[in-house]
């Protein structure tokens, strides 16, 4: 019949799923990956299809014939009712006896805390927060982009960038490197050949995302526009941890704010410095740091929360993802 893991843990971005099959004592019995996870693009179905060729090869790897508990931190899953859902789907496929789905966010948060008390902004296509305290209360955003209040991550800061750049080739806008920067990434001479470009489909949409590391070299070159783009982000960065501290009553207390995402990890000197600046005149017990670990482990670690695993075996677990 197998062996029983205590849990499945699941952690699936856009682009890749990470899966950990874990004992009681915080064991890893085995991992696999598989591809992304977007059921907004092809449904759910054939999203949870996607989790189901990593679980499978996950638990013929450890022999595994049960399990208790399924942690899932999902992307997409950005409101609870779409969480509500996509355990549904889940529980569906008989993985484990109880599960249990979260936005992908609060993975990151679980990888870099030693007890699951403190916020997470990830900033790395778009941007999101989260909160949570030993007691259950969390603190969250919809994150569904302008819609729902949002700005920043690696597509907002590339559209700004373009905006930017449009308006100063065309005179409507101040001066700015951006203008020379931007197209010339794409080999193009001017902003209208890439408008030109990005309206025709000559330069595919999703490319968008390849300007946003242009806009930070070309503001750690002393563009003031960039640099405006970039503060702004910090900004923004601050207040959503700010208002998540305060929701959980944390702002008093030494509490950590975790900061993630592929922008937010990426040694950006002055959006790091000014993160830090603002969150210390606005937070002051706060205490910063980048989460560098897998968030794989964050679903772990949530999962042994569940299943009431000893701290050792919590332990055990974050040695395995951090030696």
């Amino acid at each position: 019949m197998g062996l029983t893991a205590a849990v499945l843990a699941i952690d699936a971005g856009n682009s890749k799923t990470d899966v950990a099959l874990l004992t009681a004592d915080g064991e890893v019995l085995a991992t696999a990956r598989g591809g992304g996870f977007r059921p907004p693009t092809v449904g759910v179905e054939a999203a949870v299809d996607e989790l189901a060729g990593a679980v499978a090869r996950a638990r013929a790897t450890a022999g595994v014939g049960s399990v208790s508990h399924v942690s899932a931190c999902l992307a997409n899953a950005d409101l609870p009712v779409e969480e509500e859902r996509l355990a549904a789907a889940l529980a569906a496929r008989r993985w484990g006896a109880s599960v249990e789905v979260r936005n992908d966010t609060f993975a990151i948060l679980r990888a870099g805390v030693a007890e699951p008390r403190g916020v997470a902004v990830v900033c790395g296509a778009g941007i999101n927060c989260v909160g949570m305290r030993p007691d259950g209360r969390t603190a969250r955003f919809p994150a569904l982009g302008r819609v729902s209040g949002d700005w920043g991550g690696g597509w907002g800061l590339a559209e700004e960038a373009l905006w930017h750049a449009a308006r100063a080739e065309d005179g409507r806008g101040g001066p700015t490197e951006l203008a020379r920067t931007l197209p010339a990434h794409f080999g193009l001479g001017s902003m209208y050949a890439l408008i030109e470009a990005l309206h025709l489909g000559h330069v595919e949409r999703v490319r968008h995302h390849e300007l946003t590391p242009v806009l930070f070299a070309t503001a750690a070159r002393g563009d003031a526009v960039a640099c405006s783009i970039v503060d702004r982000l910090a900004g923004e960065v601050v207040t959503m941890a700010a208002v998540a501290l305060s929701r959980l009553d944390l702002l008093r207390e030494e509490t950590p704010v975790l900061l993630g995402g592929g922008v937010l990890t990426a040694g950006h000197r002055r959006l790091d410095d000014g993160v830090r600046e603002l969150l210390a005149a606005r937070a002051p017990k706060a205490v910063p740091r980048v989460v560098t670990a897998s968030p794989v482990l964050g679903a772990a670690l949530l999962g042994l929360d569940r299943v009431g695993a000893l701290p050792a075996a919590r332990e055990r677990a974050r040695a395995h993802w951090e030696p």
